[in-house]
């Protein structure tokens, strides 16, 4: 089974960067990401981060987020056609009632917005956590003065995402091995969290409290004081200053000193939409 969110090695584009590069390249993605509510320009960072990734031949493991970018956007739409009532009314789903629900022009550009938002936010973390070594993630996070206790935390936070999904496989196979059926389909799916999740959280509590103990003992903490400097090479700053690109010119449109009318066009116009159901 492939895990998320786990280090691959490799001597890609990306993988050449240091830590503080990819930390900056991160920051500015979420950042200009946040700022910006224009879909083409969402559309294109997301371009830029997926030509990243098959470059540094991290292409497939970037793939492992799409069942959860799936699941997101699908749970995104829903709300927002329950939430959202602005804008002109594409059609009607389901009749509740004497009324209809109604799918509105504003919330299906709302909902395509904020997942191509979180497509870019999670697409550019990850990139960082599978293409950056612990120990090199750690130092960066030193060198910015980041407290040693939130350093380590932060980095046991990513580290047990793969070792939490390795434990929920082997729990559900010795469930499966002692005779529990619950079925299948989603509703199978949803009987079978239960007997998982329990011992799940009864484990990953008993390794925080080891974890936590090997820390004190093995003196983690003092790593801060030793940490090493970090170099810039000519790959790092020119990837720092196409970031900061992206970034000054998303607050500019966003802020209105730059008309990006001029320059490209909506990636959806949902106004020559009008259907009826």
């Amino acid at each position: 089974m492939d895990d998320i969110m786990q280090y691959t090695p490799g001597n890609g584009l990306f993988h050449k960067l240091n830590a503080m590069t990819k930390i900056v390249f991160a920051v500015g993605m979420l950042i200009a990401a946040v700022m910006t509510e224009n879909q083409s320009i969402l559309a294109g960072m997301i371009v830029f981060i997926a030509i990243l990734a098959i470059v540094s031949g991290l292409g497939k493991a970037l793939l492992k987020q799409l069942p959860i970018l799936i699941i997101l956007g699908i749970l995104l739409v829903l709300l927002t056609i329950l939430t959202m009532k602005s804008g002109d009314v594409l059609f009607n789903l389901i009749p509740i009632g004497a009324g209809y629900i109604p799918v509105t022009m504003g919330a299906i550009t709302f909902a395509v917005t904020m997942i191509l938002r979180f497509t870019v936010l999670i697409s550019s973390f990850q990139l960082l956590v599978i293409s950056t070594k612990p120990s090199e993630l750690v130092n960066a996070l030193y060198v910015l003065h980041v407290p040693s206790d939130y350093a380590l935390m932060f980095l046991i936070a990513i580290r047990f995402i793969p070792t939490l999904q390795r434990e929920g496989v082997r729990i559900n196979e010795a469930q499966l091995s002692r005779g529990y059926n619950p079925g299948g389909g989603f509703i199978g799916k949803l009987k079978q969290t239960g007997p998982v999740m329990l011992p799940l959280m009864l484990n990953s509590l008993a390794k925080a409290d080891t974890l936590g103990l090997t820390i004190d003992m093995r003196g983690y903490r003092k790593a801060a004081e030793n940490k090493r400097k970090i170099k810039y090479k000519a790959l790092d700053l020119m990837m720092i200053a196409i970031v900061s690109a992206i970034l000054i010119l998303t607050i500019a449109i966003g802020f209105g000193l730059i008309d990006f009318n001029s320059i490209g066009f909506g990636l959806i116009d949902f106004g020559s939409i009008g259907l009826s159901i």
